[in-house]
């Protein structure tokens, strides 16, 4: 069985927040987000919309692919 989209979406967030060496309150931050809002996004709890994804990817400079796609 494969993980929800959303499951990846919330992996691939959080990996690229420890990447960057950022807490949930940073990247929450940079991103003009509340931290609870992010944290449920990490999580898979948020539904997000194709343009909610198309502009998280924008403002973590990344293809909106790269948050899809389980690498």
């Amino acid at each position: 069985m494969t993980e929800p989209l959303k499951k990846v979406l919330g992996a691939q967030v959080r990996d690229l927040r420890l990447v960057r060496h950022l807490s949930q309150e940073g990247l929450a931050e940079e991103l003009g987000v509340s931290t609870r809002y992010l944290a449920g996004i990490e999580r898979g709890e948020r539904n997000l919309t194709l343009d909610s994804v198309d502009a998280l990817a924008e403002q973590l400079g990344v293809e909106a692919h790269a948050l899809i796609v389980r690498r």
